[in-house]
């Protein structure tokens, strides 16, 4: 793997004749390093939690009470830690941030698998949550040297391995419980998330885009070492600290306020809709399908995100310039699948719906890649990415209480229609007009 920043400098002949072009400083592997070293990361993070109920005997806790409470721990510190974690990699440089969440993994897995106390236990879930957030770290790397299709396609790339992580973490755990208990494996698996912090510490400094000056005029802009030259459309500027550490790189000419806003709602109606119908997934197979092996149910809770695994990038180059569209889309599907859960009563049906809300969690994680890579545009990224995943967090947290509250009222069904709800509103939300003024147009022309 080359850790060889593969972008060109400003004096390339070839680049010098182009009109405000901007080249990447990441190159396509290293892009996957950076997807491979978030898969590694995410196997404990995403393969050992279904297995609470197993673990939490071992420490006391003989009836698992607090295995619903222990799921959500680590989500409600990431969220919590993440923007400030985001703001700190704009400081002092977003491969540092990085290396330091594969790092904080590796240190709170070792103390999870070593815990003999229900106290210590969560005391290590408690740091998983501080000190890891690879994936927002992730982002801020990657948006600090990518923009536009090439980031939205590497965000794209980088929810795939969260994907592949969720459906083959918990299989390759069940298979190795009857050697080495799940507990223990964290400190087993605590290696994973050190071999990433290996191959990040060989990956360059994340700086920003190098754009090349329209015909290569020499008083257009010059780079030093975490510093970008002028473009053709504006301005890009970093500070770099006395230790060499890029601060905060941003381009003129943000988008508007709002769109960050809206992308803010949208991750976290999102993430709710979808994440609200996993915790009591298998009751709800098993209520509907009695007898149903564990293989099977786990094959149908894998479903969508197998589809997302199958089709990301063709949904990406279908909807890359018209996210809006994809996200309505996407919650449309959503809101039909969750539905659909509610009235399956046989494996052709729920088969049927998983796949449609595969097509849903496809093209909203897709469309809100490119969202996320159109407003990073003029923005620190660290930052940016820090509290997008602080409401993705708070998203999944929301729904999973959600899903609790309405499973103990109402039972398993309760959840996939709670999501369906918040589908379909955030689905309507898209349909409305985006200004006032195409409100305006619209009643003008139904008046007529």
């Amino acid at each position: 793997m080359s850790a060889t920043a593969t972008a060109p400098t400003d004096t390339d002949p070839k680049a010098a004749g182009s009109a405000g072009v901007t080249r990447p400083t990441l190159g396509r592997r290293q892009v996957h390093a950076v997807a491979g070293c978030y898969f590694v990361a995410s196997f404990a993070a995403l393969g050992l939690p279904p297995y609470l109920t197993e673990i939490l005997p071992g420490l006391g806790d003989t009836t698992a009470h607090w295995a619903g409470v222990l799921y959500v721990v680590p989500t409600v510190f990431a969220g919590v830690g993440a923007p400030l974690w985001g703001r700190l990699a704009d400081r002092f440089g977003r491969k540092r941030l990085l290396l330091r969440a594969q790092l904080g993994l590796a240190l709170s897995f070792l103390l999870a698998g070593w815990a003999d106390s229900l106290a210590t236990f969560t005391f290590a879930l408690v740091l998983q949550g501080i000190l890891g957030g690879t994936y927002a770290a992730s982002n801020g790397y990657l948006g600090a040297a990518l923009e536009g299709p090439e980031l939205s396609k590497a965000l794209t790339l980088l929810q795939g391995a969260a994907r592949a992580a969720l459906v083959f973490a918990p299989l390759v755990v069940g298979a190795l419980s009857p050697w080495l208990s799940p507990h223990r494996q964290y400190a087993l698996l605590a290696v994973l998330p050190l071999t990433a912090a290996v191959l990040i510490a060989a990956l360059p400094e994340s700086r920003g885009p190098r754009r090349v000056p329209a015909g290569g005029a020499a008083g257009a802009g010059t780079e030093t070492s975490g510093t970008s030259g002028t473009g053709a459309s504006g301005t890009e500027t970093a500070r770099t600290d006395a230790s060499g550490a890029e601060a905060a790189t941003v381009t003129a000419e943000p988008s508007p306020a709002s769109e960050l806003r809206i992308l803010y709602a949208l991750e976290f109606a999102f993430v709710f809709s979808t994440v609200i119908s996993y915790p009591y997934l298998i009751q709800l197979i098993e209520d509907r399908i009695p007898g149903t092996s564990p293989f099977l149910s786990g094959v149908l809770f894998a479903l969508p995100h197998l589809c997302y695994l199958l089709t990301a990038m063709v949904v990406h180059s279908a909807f890359h310039r018209r996210p809006r569209l994809g996200m309505a889309l996407g919650f449309t599907c959503i809101a039909l699948g969750l539905a659909g859960h509610g009235v399956a009563d046989d494996l052709a049906a729920l088969t049927a719906v998983r796949l449609l809300l595969g097509a849903g969690l496809t093209l909203g994680l897709v469309c809100l890649s490119v969202l996320a890579a159109q407003c990073v545009k003029g923005r620190a990224p660290g930052r940016l990415f820090g509290v997008r995943e602080f409401f993705s967090k708070a998203g999944a947290v929301v729904a999973g209480v959600a899903a609790a509250v309405g499973t103990s009222h109402y039972g398993p069904a309760a959840p996939v229609l709670t999501g369906c709800a918040m589908a379909l509103v955030a689905a309507c939300a898209l349909a409305l007009p985006r200004s006032r003024s195409s409100l305006r147009s619209i009643r003008t022309r139904w008046s007529r």
